[in-house]
């Protein structure tokens, strides 16, 4: 499986705490596409399948050896009863309450779940399956859903099998104690939390590949004003870290560097990353997104901020 140096995260266009329209949603892939990407992350968990649909949507027709698509396992959405199509999914998406999220890492779960992410993606094949968030169901995950993994991708049904999650240590787990080809760790390797660093090096000796999401730490690093966007992993960014998210954009601006672009290219800094997964509510954040991937960062401002604790 070939993933290119920065994939779409699917997320946002499932409606992630504010709706987005089909139309921007359906431009906002076109333009990730435009800008080079091939590689397209999603999960059913992202707005209820919403995600899933408006990705497939968007990539129909296009050439399917072109571009590499991920989805994940781990939560059944069951219908529910909804008729007046209330508004209350709890997880921070503005999607009608249609389902219910149910986890389930048992093998015929993650047979099913994959079956409906197919459906709604409109593919006949998933390139990677990702694990997501097994944080409180490790026994299961390892002893059930992993093998169930493990088997469809012997079979040739699955291109590439591995664990999404926003904390490293359970990550550094299935790296070592599996056969995983790569994991996605979402807010853990970023200027303000570089926690991740030991799976990664771990990764990069095993051959495991690494997809690195959450770059901004969910807004706080997104902009050149960190109070602006004072989110910190889907949470209000206490004080401290917005104070130190503002000292980490003075000692960017001094060698000319803005917030994104150097939370995007310490994310790239490793060897074990294979790509870095940048989400997108409008065509013109994946514009930002591609003009701060492209833009070269001094090595000089690793030492400075090294320097700066």
């Amino acid at each position: 499986m070939r993933v290119s140096p920065w994939g779409f995260g699917g997320a946002v266009i499932g409606n992630l705490y504010r709706e987005v329209d089909d139309g921007t949603a359906a431009a906002t892939v076109d333009a990730a596409w435009n800008a080079g990407v091939r590689y397209f992350d999603t999960a059913p968990h992202y707005g209820l399948g919403l995600a899933e649909r408006r990705l497939g949507t968007a990539l129909a027709g296009r050439p399917r050896h072109e571009f590499a698509v991920s989805t994940k396992v781990g939560r059944i959405l069951d219908p529910v009863d909804n008729p007046r199509g209330t508004r209350d999914d709890a997880a921070g998406f503005a999607v009608p309450a249609d389902f219910a999220r149910r986890w389930d890492f048992s093998a015929d779960g993650v047979r099913r779940s994959l079956e409906s992410s197919a459906d709604r993606l409109g593919l006949d094949h998933v390139d990677l399956v990702l694990l997501h968030d097994p944080d409180d169901h490790w026994q299961q995950a390892v002893d059930e859903a992993y093998p169930a993994l493990h088997d469809l991708r012997a079979q040739g049904v699955i291109g590439a099998i591995g664990v999404g999650m926003n904390q490293w240590p359970m990550l550094h787990r299935f790296a070592t104690e599996t056969d995983v080809d790569a994991v996605m760790l979402a807010g853990r390797f970023t200027p303000l939390d570089s926690s991740g660093e030991p799976l990664l090096d771990e990764c990069a000796r095993r051959g495991v590949s690494v997809l690195v999401a959450g770059v901004f730490n969910g807004g706080l690093l997104a902009t050149d004003d960190p109070a602006a966007h004072a989110v910190y992993d889907y949470r209000p960014a206490p004080p401290h870290l917005v104070a130190r998210a503002r000292r980490l954009a003075e000692i960017c601006h001094r060698r000319g560097v803005s917030l994104p672009q150097a939370a995007i290219a310490f994310a790239r800094r490793h060897p074990a990353v294979a790509s870095v997964v940048l989400g997108a509510r409008t065509p013109d954040e994946v514009r930002g997104h591609a003009e701060a991937f492209d833009a070269p960062v001094p090595e000089e401002l690793w030492e400075d901020l090294a320097e700066a604790g």
